[in-house]
């Protein structure tokens, strides 16, 4: 608890996941232009609330971000109000960054009776305009918001300096700007102020006793943001799970991924998983599987690196010690698909878990190993595991039958799926028309996809694009509810293509289509 604010530290978010759910809102239909209308407006509610803003000197400063709109839609209310207003850009106007944010510089840019508008993107002519700091009796830090990094560059600096020196009530938009919205750091300079409004959720780092002497007061405010956009999955659980390549990246620093799975019966599965990481962006998946099948394996992708075991037709301890080599090399693991349930398989399965805890490497456990778990479930317990069940497996991984998944039968399952992933210490993906991921204390649904995504292999394809995003960096759970997203995703836009005839194959394909229609 952090007293001097009276809010929990669970409450709040940290920058990228407030990206994210600005996203995911976007994703159901709230456009970021009304986030921002009601973001600035919250702003000048809350100002005019405390200190009745008509007839006061109003100072609006403002840079070429989303925060900047912010305080071009704050600085429009504030003159209905009766404030005398006017807004410094510190920058030039072609500069404005996004569509949001011109769009409301241009409606200030016209008020031109009752907003003052000035550009000073320069520190020399930003000293010009020293005198309106010492006139204003508010001051609204609209500049740099969540995205800032390292210190302050001019003329920001300088009209932080100066706003701080001036005494004007200073009230900051979303973080002071100079403030970490992370960590919480003061980054040299960084604006002081009686009053911080933030949105939807404090950030992480303005709820720190590092930030508290320039984060002031601190109110937050609702700007409509859908409580679904942190409930459902969407194309914000994206970005947190799947960070850019580095420009100068080498090979196998972008992921390599163990598949370890088939049998002689199952040749496929462990294919569709592998050749589904590959879609998402890792560099190398390697495939381990029964010396029988190896060759079948082959040949659905030269992109494939093929280990044969000398296990010949399913899994059986005579392989482990490839595997324990692969495990030592990779960076996650997907085991499970299309293994079959030979009480040896069942065993040696096992063994590898064991192998994979002691590496340290998150794990994707499917199909097949989530049904020898069930005979020992403590070995899921310190592996950073994703576990990717159906109903019939979660029954055989825990003894309990789910209730039906109906329209909201979800809500039912729920509390059942977060106490099994508190007790496994593990990511649960439950596989249904909902899907639920938990790690026990977060949750997320999928309340997208359609029914042709019942064609055999597209919990393959899913068990691959977990592993991807393992093998990327992604934690577990992000890792569980980007690949449940992206992977129903791309069923819909196949079912809007071709009807709900698709096969695993085809939903492989449409990956790099769904992550590039998603800026990634």
């Amino acid at each position: 608890m952090v007293a001097w604010l009276g809010i929990r530290m669970l409450e709040a978010l940290s920058p990228e996941e407030i990206r994210a759910v600005d996203m995911n809102a976007e994703f159901l239909g709230v456009s970021r232009v009304q986030l921002m209308e009601n973001a600035g407006k919250g702003v000048a509610d809350l100002i005019n609330a405390a200190v009745p803003a008509s007839g006061k000197s109003v100072l609006v400063l403002a840079h070429t971000g989303n925060k900047g709109g912010d305080g071009f839609v704050a600085a429009r209310h504030l003159a209905s109000f009766g404030a005398r207003v006017v807004v410094v850009l510190l920058a030039k106007p072609d500069q404005i960054s996004t569509e949001e944010a011109r769009a409301n510089f241009l409606a200030v840019s016209r008020m031109r009776h009752s907003v003052s508008l000035l550009t000073a993107p320069t520190e020399s002519e930003l000293a010009l305009l020293e005198s309106l700091f010492g006139s204003a009796d508010i001051i609204i830090d609209a500049m740099i918001g969540t995205g800032a990094r390292g210190v302050l560059r001019e003329p920001v600096r300088t009209a932080v300096r100066m706003a701080n020196s001036a005494k004007a009530m200073r009230v900051a938009i979303d973080v002071p700007t100079g403030i970490d919205a992370g960590s919480g750091e003061v980054m040299g300079d960084a604006f002081r102020a009686d009053l911080t409004v933030t949105h939807h959720k404090p950030k992480s780092g303005i709820v720190k006793e590092i930030a508290r002497e320039h984060v002031g007061a601190l109110k937050t405010i609702s700007i409509g943001v859908p409580p679904e956009a942190e409930i459902f999955a969407g194309p914000g659980d994206i970005s947190l799970a799947l960070p850019p390549r580095r420009i100068h990246s080498h090979k196998g620093e972008n992921g390599r991924l163990l598949v370890i799975g088939g049998s002689s019966r199952y040749a496929g599965a462990p294919a569709l998983a592998a050749m589904a990481a590959l879609r998402v962006g890792i560099d190398l998946a390697v495939v381990a599987v029964p010396g029988s099948i190896a060759r079948e394996v082959r040949s659905y992708s030269p992109d494939l690196i093929v280990l044969p075991l000398d296990s010949e037709d399913r899994l059986d301890p005579g392989s482990i010690g490839q595997i324990s080599k692969e495990v030592a090399r990779a960076d996650a693991a997907v085991i499970g698909m299309g293994l079959g349930e030979h009480p040896e398989t069942a065993s040696s399965v096992l063994e590898i878990l064991k192998l994979i805890s002691k590496s340290s490497i998150p794990a994707v456990i499917d199909a097949d190993a989530i049904k020898a778990l069930g005979r020992s479930p403590e070995a899921a317990k310190g592996l950073g595991a994703v576990i990717t069940p159906h109903a019939g497996e979660f029954k055989a991984l825990t003894g309990v039958e789910l209730p039906e998944d109906r329209e909201e039968g979800w809500k039912e399952r729920l509390p059942i799926v977060r106490e099994w992933a508190s007790r496994l210490g593990a990511t649960l993906l439950l596989k249904s028309k909902h899907d639920i991921i938990t790690d026990g204390s977060r949750y997320r649904v999928k309340n997208i996809g359609n029914p042709g995504m019942t064609a055999g292999g597209t919990g393959d394809v899913l068990a691959g694009v977990a592993g991807a995003l393992l093998s990327r960096g992604a934690e577990p759970f992000r890792a569980a509810v980007a690949a449940s997203f992206i992977n129903s995703y791309a069923g819909d836009m196949l079912e809007e293509e071709v009807g709900q005839r698709f096969t695993a194959s085809d939903l492989v394909r449409a990956i790099p289509r769904v992550l590039k229609g998603f800026g990634h």
